[in-house]
């Protein structure tokens, strides 16, 4: 007797058994993509009872087993993860402290254990109790149990509902670690320890035992603190892998037929490609073959935040080559430094290199034009390397560096001092410059950081998500940058007289009254054909929500929600799940992007003779607006 519960674009996630079996708890998103806690009879004749409330994301739902309470994590302060439970008896939230410490004490379970045994048993014969709610103004009786700055995870709770274990971060140590904390907020403790990462949580249906997975490995933990224990497993498996393949190209073909944000598939058929496609594929010698043709197959969809990734089972040998911060230029003997990268191991005082100097030797291999320079850095990341270098004065050294692995963070400091340089040169120093390297949180606190810095007793700012892979922080951006000043305020001390408050019209407590420093001051916007996904949500919001003008090179037109389907051998196939589409024309941004006010060309030279066309005329369009 099949039985629908929820009929929703989105399916519930974190679905959870009540103790007496007669609910269910779970979490569901609106089409605000918001998450709720709700609560549903099984047998569909209750509910569904919203029991979270809040604008703010809620999810994984907990029962404690003794029916008074249902965990869950929700982001709804400062948006971390916390440990949040609401009492399902009113009864229950309206008693007192004093109430629950005679409760305690009254409790029969805190007797010496005389006839433990025959208690157990008759525990197990006990009639499971009949979890009773009380659904009036449910969501008014939540609490919140934690506030750490670790975003608490793995929710799980005892068998008599009074110690919650979670998962968050270990101050002082790099990883998380297994708390424990009492209902009422007291006594939080370490249930492992040294950044293990825990994941996995589960208690054990007696109570006596917590089980989680570590780095891998099954493990356990007895509820009374004593060490866990790794509990060991071992299987064989054959791997037909022509199966396998059939099985990967199955899973991944009904997950987007599923689960594809257009329904039409961009006006293609589906089904008629995995006809055409997967005999192709069936027959690849190697998973990078098999791959590559398969992502041939979703190319035909032209949607962006697509592919299948994976692994070959073939391991290659891999080789790094160590960076030192250099370019160089050969010469007959060595080769000529003609720049050193600021912060690189060249530019480090300990193995300093200049423009100008010669390497002669690596590690005491001559450098000639026989080789490449490069090859004899090879596999030397991170590792102590000795260089013969000759100075623009015939005088020779030996410098003892350090190659790194990536130069990416020095290159791009590089590249945004530049800019700020060329900013102050095209603006005659009235402009402040930013550079948003990426729409994650790192970028946007080193935006918001550097806004006072690049914006200091300027006139307005030049915005620049040139060369941004994109994210998801646009809207942080836009309440940084859409604030508008209602007021102006005078503090005692400021000026002798009141009369003079016209002079104070700039000046508000933004840093005070918001969550985000706000500049309100003018701006403009720089973006070109490498400003991907959220950095495009970006220049289209800017552009057409008037905040400021849109300079440079319509973006590459590649915007989709996107997560992540794990496959049977560990590879995934990404998800394009939701359709962006700009509210102001109602075109899809997946295929149309952001169209600037004003185009212009960088010229194929452009790096090479020092200069920035797109950003001079982002200078002159917003010097113009502030009157010249």
């Amino acid at each position: 007797d099949e039985k629908i519960l929820v009929n929703h674009w989105n399916a519930p996630s974190g679905v959870r058994w009540s103790p007496d079996s007669k609910w269910l708890a779970y979490a569901l998103r609106d089409l605000t993509f918001n998450g709720e806690i709700y609560i549903h009879a099984a047998d569909g004749s209750k509910g569904p009872y919203n029991i979270s409330m809040h604008p703010r994301q809620d999810h994984s739902p907990v029962w404690s087993r003794d029916g008074s309470k249902l965990g869950f994590i929700s982001a709804r302060n400062n948006l971390d993860d916390d440990i949040w439970f609401v009492w399902l008896r009113k009864e229950d939230s309206q008693k007192t402290k004093q109430d629950w410490e005679e409760e305690e004490e009254d409790d029969p379970q805190k007797s010496n254990g005389k006839d433990k045994g025959k208690d157990e048993e008759k525990e197990k014969k006990d009639k499971i109790e009949p979890v009773l709610i009380d659904f009036e103004d449910i969501h008014e009786r939540l609490v919140q149990l934690t506030s750490l700055s670790g975003n608490e995870g793995n929710l799980a709770i005892s068998k008599d509902g009074k110690t919650f274990y979670f998962t968050t971060r270990n101050p002082g140590n790099e990883g998380r670690d297994l708390f424990q904390i009492k209902w009422d907020g007291k006594d939080m403790k370490e249930v492992t320890r040294g950044g293990k990462n825990p994941y996995n949580v589960k208690l054990d249906p007696t109570g006596k035992f917590i089980y989680m997975n570590i780095q891998g490995k099954l493990s356990r933990i007895s509820t009374n603190g004593k060490e866990e224990e790794n509990l060991p497993v071992a299987a064989k498996m054959k791997i037909d892998y022509q199966a396998e393949l059939n099985q990967i190209f199955e899973e991944a073909w009904r997950a987007l037929r599923d689960g594809f944000y257009d329904p039409e598939f961009h006006g293609k058929d589906w089904e008629g490609l995995k006809s055409k496609f997967k005999p192709y594929c069936m027959e690849a010698s190697t998973k990078t073959d098999f791959m590559y043709m398969y992502n041939i197959m979703l190319g035909q969809l032209n949607a962006s935040h697509m592919g299948l990734y994976g692994q070959d089972r073939e391991q290659t040998q891999s080789e790094r080559t160590g960076l030192l911060g250099i370019n160089i230029a050969p010469r007959d003997k060595g080769v000529l430094i003609e720049h050193v990268v600021p912060d690189s191991p060249a530019d480090k005082m300990a193995s300093k290199l200049n423009a100008g100097d010669v390497i002669l030797s690596v590690n005491g291999e001559n450098v000639s034009g026989d080789i490449s320079f490069w090859s004899l850095l090879a596999n030397t990341t991170d590792e102590k390397i000795l260089l013969a270098v000759e100075d623009t004065n015939g005088g020779q050294r030996e410098v003892v560096i350090r190659p790194t692995g990536s130069l990416r963070t020095e290159l791009y400091n590089e590249w945004v001092k530049e800019r700020r340089k060329l900013t102050d040169e095209y603006s005659g120093g009235r402009l402040g410059y930013l550079h948003i390297r990426g729409m994650d949180i790192q970028s946007f606190e080193r935006f918001e950081r550097e806004l006072t810095a690049a914006g200091h007793d300027k006139e307005g700012i030049v915005i620049d998500v040139r060369y941004n892979g994109g994210g998801w922080t646009t809207d942080y951006l836009m309440a940084v940058l859409n604030v508008k000043q209602h007021a102006y305020t005078i503090p005692r001390g400021a000026d002798t007289t009141l009369s003079s408050n016209k002079n104070y019209r700039d000046y508000y407590p933004f840093s005070e009254r918001l969550p985000f420093f706000a500049w309100n001051k003018p701006s403009i916007a720089l973006c070109n054909e490498n400003s991907y996904s959220n950095a495009e949500i970006f220049s289209h919001a800017y552009k057409n929500l008037g905040i400021g003008t849109l300079v440079g090179r319509p973006t590459f037109g590649a915007v989709i929600s996107t997560g992540g389907i794990g496959l049977i051998d560990g590879s995934y196939v990404r998800m394009p799940f939701r359709g962006w589409f700009v509210k102001a024309n109602d075109m899809n941004m997946d295929w149309e992007p952001a169209r600037p006010d004003i185009e212009v060309f960088n010229s194929p030279d452009h790096k090479a003779k020092g200069v920035d066309e797109q950003l001079q005329k982002a200078c002159e369009a917003l010097l113009e607006q502030l009157g010249e």
